[in-house]
């Protein structure tokens, strides 16, 4: 199995290309589009979200089979087809183009697969099995999201607004440290979880009672 490089990818406004309109083709599309692609479906058929999505101009739906064309302009490529020779097709023609082509389920079609994710707000966790075990990657995200809970999005949005109090108001970069490094606390997440209204207030207390002794 080859070795594979981790990276998170910016795809805003980025033309992507989602060939099948089934259940795995629509959570494709799906991630793509709260990643801010610009995603057209090409397929004969379609969910009814995928088709609501094009009513809507969310997406570009080509309600007819592939065509090698498809994907000229495109950034990525994800066959999602229950047609073996179609999706071996569009491998092809996404290799030739040089481009990030996916076949699901087939690794040995790819050049970048999609991990299992967790995501809390903007944190997100990637597990990845280099395709040799897509059902274990599943559980560990299962097992995962158990021990990562719904108040880490709001722990993470509090760190990032006490982050930039800090840099604006806080001259010397050693306190500066030492304050977000004392944010960054088991303490804290579990106050988030018993006080989540309240909390914002304690961290900024916190922060201002050093300000005071910096003054």
């Amino acid at each position: 199995m080859k070795p594979l490089y981790a990276m998170m990818v910016d795809i805003t406004g980025r033309r992507c290309l989602v060939v099948g309109g089934g259940s795995v083709a629509e959570r494709k599309a799906a991630a793509l589009l709260e990643a801010g692609a610009l995603v057209k479906v090409v397929s004969p058929s379609a969910t009814p979200l995928i088709q609501k999505w094009a009513l809507l101009g969310r997406v570009e739906w080509k309600n007819r089979p592939y065509a090698p064309t498809d994907g000229i302009g495109c950034f990525l490529v994800i066959a999602a087809t229950d047609d073996n020779q179609t999706n071996e097709a569009i491998y092809r023609d996404a290799k030739e183009r040089g481009q990030w082509i996916n076949v699901v389920d087939q690794p040995e079609l790819c050049n970048f697969t999609v991990p299992s994710t967790v995501k809390r707000g903007p944190l997100q966790i990637a597990i990845s099995t280099g395709g040799a075990s897509p059902s274990l990657a599943k559980k560990i995200r299962q097992d995962l999201e158990k021990s990562f809970g719904e108040e880490y999005e709001r722990y993470l949005g509090l760190l990032q607004e006490m982050r930039e109090k800090v840099r604006a108001e806080v001259k010397d970069p050693r306190l500066r440290y030492s304050l977000m490094k004392e944010l960054v606390s088991d303490e804290w997440l579990i106050e988030c979880r018993r006080d989540p209204e309240g909390v914002r207030g304690k961290m900024l207390g916190f922060i201002q009672s050093h300000l005071s002794v910096q003054a």
